[in-house]
């Protein structure tokens, strides 16, 4: 079989822009599609942990990316009342030189990487994605939703939560909601906040969290329990937001009263995908959240999806069995992914249910530990 040469990835997100730059970055040519007609971004901030940055340094993005957001070594967890129980240390994986986590505004994560991608050379074409495939002996034929088509060595579907490119492959397999939703909302940074601040969940209390994106920014969470996934109208997302900080004290409770306008928080239920099944088909292969979508528990779902860009741009060049590679990747990605996807699954249960043996910041410490190990 012929070296790859060619890859599309379908999907801009996350996934799909740093395996592209990795590709790229190997020699090899990437065009990248986008269901989006322009470049958006949803969320407001997003936790990127040791594990992580180490995955970043292998994409030769580390500089970059640090310079883009705030970078700590520390994550505190603190209890309803805003008061501190303990600082948990990370290790600087990518090196002393480096802070062990990061946090970063979607925004600027998502501008640096959809600059660098196109400075590398990856083509990009906004407003369309994949209609259908046929696999050739060796190649594959594309034809995309505006009528054209091309020719590849391997498609990879990075295309997220509702990957069309899962559904072409393995049928509709749709995401399962997780009981639980996410608010975020953005604040000014105060000189204190210079760690992820944790208040994990209580009886009596929500979990919520405040990450430092930036100098003069950091962005507030909280997780709920949301019975049957209900509708929540724009216009009382605020209020809504306030309600479920109830009995949050310190800081947490100081925010609760700056929220003001519905138009500033950003709700999302919380919807999860692990696949147990092949994670490739022929020469087509999904990764980041079009086969392990997790939830936000312990921070780990975009880092997931890096260190399988990490992985594959590492693997692919100069394979000459495409069937073996997609095989060795799946192997070497599948119990990490499901490992952090069943730990992140723990702390939902957790706080949908709240056991009198629940452990939150023991969870967070072994995740710690085990991503931490070579990926």
């Amino acid at each position: 079989m012929a070296r790859i040469n060619k890859v599309l990835i379908v999907g801009g997100g996350i996934a799909g822009l740093t395996l592209a730059i990795g590709l790229t970055q190997q020699g090899i040519e990437v065009d990248l599609v986008e269901i989006k007609t322009e470049w958006t971004v949803y969320g407001v901030g997003i936790i990127q942990q040791a594990n992580v940055l180490r995955a970043m340094e292998h994409l030769g993005l580390l500089d970059t990316y640090v310079a883009t957001g705030f970078p700590f070594d520390e994550v505190g967890m603190y209890g309803p009342d805003g008061g501190l129980r303990v600082k948990l240390p990370s290790p600087r994986l990518a090196g002393n030189r480096y802070p062990a986590n990061m946090g970063i505004s979607r925004r600027a994560l998502h501008d640096m990487l959809t600059h660098t991608a196109q400075e590398k050379g990856t083509r990009v074409r906004l407003g369309i994605t994949v209609h259908s495939f046929e696999e050739g002996p060796d190649h594959i034929e594309v034809t995309f939703t505006d009528g054209t088509q091309g020719q590849y060595d391997l498609v990879v579907g990075a295309d997220g939560l509702y990957s069309k490119v899962r559904t072409l492959l393995f049928g509709d397999i749709k995401p399962t909601f997780s009981g639980m939703s996410v608010w975020r909302h953005n604040f000014q940074r105060p000189a204190h906040v210079d760690h992820l601040m944790a208040y994990p969940s209580t009886p009596h209390t929500n979990a919520a969290g405040i990450v430092p994106l930036g100098k003069d920014l950091m962005y507030l969470f909280v997780t709920s329990r949301e019975d049957g996934n209900p509708w929540m109208p724009q216009e009382k997302l605020h209020q809504l937001m306030q309600e479920r900080m109830q009995g949050l004290g310190g800081l947490v409770g100081e925010l609760a009263r700056e929220i003001t306008d519905p138009q500033q928080v950003v709700y999302k239920p919380i919807e999860v995908v692990f696949q147990d099944g092949p994670w490739h088909k022929g020469r087509v292969l999904l990764i980041g959240d079009a086969v392990h979508a997790t939830s936000p528990h312990v921070g780990q779902g975009a880092g997931m999806a890096i260190e399988d860009s990490a992985v594959l741009s590492e693997m692919l060049p100069g394979s000459h069995h495409l069937e073996d590679t997609l095989q060795d990747f799946t192997r070497r990605r599948f119990e990490r992914c499901r490992t952090i996807h069943q730990m992140s699954m723990q702390v939902n249960t957790w706080e949908l249910t709240h056991p009198p043996d629940a452990n939150t910041p023991g969870i967070i410490q072994q995740m710690m530990q085990y991503t931490a190990q070579p990926i």
